[in-house]
């Protein structure tokens, strides 16, 4: 779990200098850096807490 919260802190890092990249620059291609880190960061976290639920419900040892 240590290692989820790091990567996603790091994903958010990343996020966050895209925006910070795109208005320093003007440049749009640190906008779609962004968004992109942000939509697979966004996609991961449904993945994962469904595998959480799914674990809850029907008791997986993982």
């Amino acid at each position: 779990m240590l290692l989820l919260r790091i990567l996603a802190v790091l994903a958010v890092i990343a996020a966050g200098g895209g925006v910070l990249g795109y208005f320093l620059t003007g440049q749009s291609r640190y906008l779609r850096f962004a968004w992109r880190t942000t939509r697979y960061l966004l996609i991961l976290a449904l993945l994962l807490f469904a595998l959480m639920g799914l674990e809850r419900l029907a008791i997986i040892p993982l």
